[in-house]
This record gives C-alpha cells, structure tokens and sequence, in this order.
C-alpha cells in the first residue's frame, strides 16, 4: 500500500466520519457512498440519486468478521456464497443487526438488508478503516448509464460530492456490470433478485 492509496483513504474516511459523500472504487462499478450509520447522510444520497427512498440501497462491508457485525440471520450457506461466487455478490439478509446502529433508511419497508462483502483493494481497505459498513450505490443520477470507469460519471455527481477518491481514476471502462442479487433467508431459502 503506497502512501497515495493511504492518504487517498484517510481523505475519504475524515469525509465519512463528518457525514460526507464520497465518489469511489468498488468491487463492480465506481459507487456514490456514506457513512451506512448516519441517516442524514443517506438521506443526502438518495437527494444526489435523485431516487425513490422505497428503493433502498446496498451497504458494503470489507470482512466476514464487519458482515458478523452488521446483520443478523447468516444462514451457513451465505458463507459459501459469499467464498464461492464468482462475481460480486450481494446478499439481502432479514434484518440489520440492533448494535449495528444502520440508518432506517437502508431497510427495506420488509426489514431486510443488502450487503456486500467486498474483497476488492481500495473499497476493503475503506470500509476496514472506517470501522463501519459503508452505502455503496453506482455513481450516477437514477435512470441514467451506470459509469463502468471513472471518466464516465457525471459530472453533476462530482460536483456534488464531499470528496472523489484518487485511486483507480486512470482504469479504461472494462464493462464492469453491478453485482449479483440474492435474497437469502435464516433458513436458507433464496430467490435471485439481480443475475
């Protein structure tokens, strides 16, 4: 880890922690994120989607261990999903965790819960600096293109971000898709929700 890459992380975490939106990296196409914990935070995203509260948005976690923290309901299968996959994969959980402390906001009006497990360098290192899960919705206005590279975002999103992380800017557009949806239960029924 350079120290580009740490600094880059330390400017967006102080974003974070002051309840600010970030523009960054992740596992699948470049996101819009938040502090997952603060409503007001979120309710700011949604505002800079320009999206339908009812739809709500996935929160990434950088661990097994952060995942263990943040939801409640694993079934054993989840585990193996989430090792397996060969893609990015999201799982909607029955519920967040009480301690979690995750903004309403990110429920569904059933109560559950989308997340992510990523293991890709720069957002992994974010939410594991961070110490808490992060939003992680794709960088755009709702309805419009989804950027598979950083040069593809609006700028209307730039602009309306606290801080646009560094790393990874250069990457040319490789068709980077969103990741899989699942809806997975405690007792281990699922259903796809996005192949």
């Amino acid at each position: 880890m350079n120290e580009e890459f740490r600094q880059d992380i330390r400017a967006a975490v102080d974003t974070l922690r002051r309840g600010g939106i970030i523009v960054y990296p992740t596992d699948t196409v470049w996101g819009i994120g938040c502090d997952a914990t603060d409503s007001e935070a979120v309710r700011k995203v949604f505002a800079l989607k320009q999206r339908a509260d009812a739809k709500a948005l996935i929160t990434l976690v950088g661990s097994i261990a952060q995942l263990e923290r943040t939801v409640t309901g694993i079934p054993d299968v989840a585990y193996q999903l989430i090792e397996y996959s060969e893609r990015p994969l999201t799982i909607v959980y029955d519920g967040a965790l009480p301690g979690a402390h995750i903004a309403p906001e990110l429920l569904a009006p059933d109560g559950t819960i989308g997340v992510r497990v990523t293991a890709e360098a720069f957002s992994k290192a974010l939410c594991e600096a961070f110490r808490k899960p992060i939003v992680s919705t794709s960088a755009n206005i709702s309805g419009k293109p989804t950027p598979t590279a950083y040069g593809e975002i609006d700028a209307a999103v730039l602009t309306a971000a606290d801080y646009v992380c560094l790393s990874r800017r250069d990457e040319p557009a490789c068709g980077a898709k969103p990741s899989s949806v699942i809806r997975l239960s405690e007792s281990g029924l699922f259903k796809v929700i996005r192949p």
